[in-house]
């Protein structure tokens, strides 16, 4: 029992100076200042393991159709490129700024549900947006389908897709964010 209490006494005590230090404002929060390496390695591993299991009961519909992919590939060039980059950039003036940096997107693989998940609601304490509140279910869709094509995509190739793709009719924020399912 003595031990129980011993424990519950310590952690108080570490929470309570945890937040007096919060409190004093000592803590550093500029985006120019990276963390400490083991509350990145905390917050990374926080990150993927709530956008896993946020995105587990997604079902994904069939992303494969080129008018998907078209439309996806505007949607990216407009509102993804200045942060994850296309095929040819290696930097971008908004990307130099931002901590932590953002993934370069057809680097490798995707989730599909996870690209969903992350693109419709974001992620808190980061450059990344909640496109959901913009943009309907199969419009993000169409972006997680075009990146899905990125990797190995050249950039003539982007260039090529990028300027057959349908204009933005997304913006008027009077849509129907059910159109697909998310779950």
């Amino acid at each position: 029992m003595k031990t129980i209490i011993s424990t519950l006494a310590v952690a108080v005590i570490l929470a309570l100076l945890g937040f007096a230090y919060a409190w004093s404002g000592y803590y550093n929060v500029g985006a120019d200042v990276p963390h400490w390496p083991a509350t990145y390695r905390f917050l990374d591993m926080a990150r993927d393991r709530s956008i896993e299991h946020q995105a587990e009961s997604i079902s994904v519909p069939k992303l494969d159709d080129p008018a998907l992919i078209l439309k996806g590939a505007g949607q990216y060039a407009a509102m993804c490129t200045g942060c994850h980059l296309a095929p040819g950039m290696h930097d971008s003036e908004l990307r130099a700024g931002l901590y932590p940096q953002p993934p370069v997107l057809g680097q490798e693989p995707i989730d599909p549900r996870e690209a969903f998940w992350v693109i419709k609601h974001g992620i808190k304490l980061t450059a990344m947006p909640a496109w959901g509140a913009t943009h309907d279910d199969q419009t993000i869709w169409s972006i997680v389908a075009f990146v899905r094509k990125l990797p190995g995509m050249t950039p003539a190739q982007y260039k090529d897709i990028v300027a057959k793709a349908p204009p933005d009719e997304d913006m008027d924020m009077g849509h129907d964010h059910d159109d697909m399912p998310s779950h």
